[in-house]
């Protein structure tokens, strides 16, 4: 395999989506903070957040956003879709594509 198939393997897009509501903007602006390169499209009812190989959205950044304890589970409430493998604890949530 190239040099380039590998690291576009690696590299391979992930995506999350949510509600656009009030309870989500403070979690999205954790995210942004978060991962510099993930890029925010904003649409009618609904925020993506697209990210080059990895997103983590961590309690800590959140809870900062929120000013209050943050159970990452609550993520689900307004979660509409996402693109990658979950790796899911109580302190991070991670999406990235582990597999080639």
């Amino acid at each position: 395999m190239s040099t380039l198939s590998t690291t576009s393997a690696r590299r391979q897009p992930v995506f999350i989506a949510f509600q656009a509501n009030n309870d989500t903007r403070p979690i999205i602006d954790a995210i942004q903070a978060d991962n510099p390169e993930a890029e925010v499209q904003e649409m009618p009812g609904m925020v993506k957040i697209n990210a080059p190989g990895r997103l983590v959205l961590r309690r800590t950044s959140i809870e900062e956003q929120v000013g209050r304890d943050f159970d990452l589970r609550e993520l689900h409430i307004n979660l509409i879709s996402l693109s990658g493998e979950v790796d899911e604890g109580l302190d991070e949530f991670v999406l990235e594509w582990k597999s080639a």
